[in-house]
């Protein structure tokens, strides 16, 4: 099991991941196979708990993952980025992180199979975020002369040469300044900078918190200005999948039916929010769920197509611009990191 002291970084109570491991493995009193008979899962979020991340807890909860012999632990993330090469580094056997830095970790490691087996951002929240009394507008040009803040890692921030060669953006007229995720927002709310790079509904939510008016929040996200990248995708690491595809499929099935759970009944995954962490907001949560669940996951496309899979000719544009920054080495192989062998029929997937 994981140690409970890592949670306490990013918004996870010693108590509450306690209560965390625990809802991993308290099926039994659902009737469910004993623990030794359970496949246990390592499993790390993108970043803290917060928003979407219900539809993991949702699972434990209600009891999703139990119903498919899995005992599953959960830990935050620090990153969407970094959850690929954890995963690589054996630390976890499954994830929840940044297709896009899958691709370029496979494309760096050619001997490593590593894959995602199912989409969740169908439409990535890749966003860079601004304040119209900062001088930002909806056009990408108005964000030159201005000075933007971005955490290094963060996963909006390494699609910034992909979002500026599109539009066009002369970015030596631009001052960009490295910031830590936790400073972003208060930043760009007291004026320290005129923008900043990050997920549009999540930072739209905590601006709004922390009093900046809701129309002087422009968020520039990329999908709508040419990026036709997708974003966090549920991977599982290659050992996993080789001994126990079984356990794959229902982690799988376990997370649609959270995802389910979490559309259907919002403000209970708020509640569940509160719960497992000490830094939740309701109101913050409520606003980034609802968002998030509109805007990147249940889009138009996963409504007519199901939850978890993606559009290959799509994929080979993603493919193209990502090569447009940096080549690719082996694109079939750096290409082959998302495989829908362990989802569930299309009528079983649709919202």
């Amino acid at each position: 099991m994981v140690a409970a002291g890592r949670g306490t970084g990013t918004g996870l109570s010693r108590r509450g991941f306690g209560r965390l491991a625990a809802a991993g493995t308290g099926f039994l009193a659902l009737g469910r196979p004993a623990l030794a008979q359970a496949v246990p899962i390592r499993l790390l979020l993108d970043w803290r708990l917060e928003g979407l991340s219900a539809l993991f807890l949702a699972a434990q909860e209600k009891g999703y993952f139990g119903a498919e012999g899995l005992d599953v632990v959960i830990e935050p993330g620090v990153g969407s980025r970094l959850v690929p090469s954890r995963i690589a580094a054996g630390e976890f056997d499954a994830g929840f992180g940044d297709i896009n830095a899958l691709v370029r970790l496979r494309d760096g490691k050619p001997g490593y199979d590593l894959k995602a087996v199912m989409m969740v951002h169908d439409r990535p929240p890749f966003a860079v975020i601004g304040r119209r009394s900062r001088g930002i507008t909806a056009m990408p040009a108005s964000l030159e002369g201005r000075k933007l803040g971005a955490p290094a890692a963060d996963a909006s921030f390494a699609q910034w040469p992909l979002f500026k060669t599109l539009n066009r953006i002369d970015d030596s007229r631009i001052r960009l300044e490295t910031i830590g995720f936790a400073v972003r927002e208060p930043m760009l709310a007291s004026g320290e900078v005129d923008g900043i790079f990050g997920f549009g509904p999540s930072a739209t939510a905590i601006l709004t918190a922390r009093g900046v008016p809701a129309d002087d929040i422009v968020v520039l996200t990329m999908a709508d200005h040419g990026v036709v990248l997708y974003g966090n995708a549920v991977m599982v690491s290659p050992k996993l999948a080789a001994d126990q595809p079984g356990a794959v499929r229902g982690l799988v099935r376990a997370l649609i039916r959270g995802m389910r759970e979490v559309s259907t009944h919002p403000d209970a995954a708020v509640q569940m929010l509160g719960r497992r962490s000490d830094a939740a907001q309701p109101e913050v949560e409520r606003q980034r769920l609802a968002a998030m669940l509109q805007q990147n996951v249940l889009t138009p496309h996963v409504r007519e197509h199901g939850l978890g899979g993606l559009d290959p000719a799509r994929w080979q544009q993603a493919l193209d611009q990502l090569a447009m920054v940096q080549p690719l080495r082996d694109r079939a192989k750096a290409g082959d990191a998302f495989t829908p062998a362990f989802l569930p029929a299309k009528e079983e997937r649709l919202f």
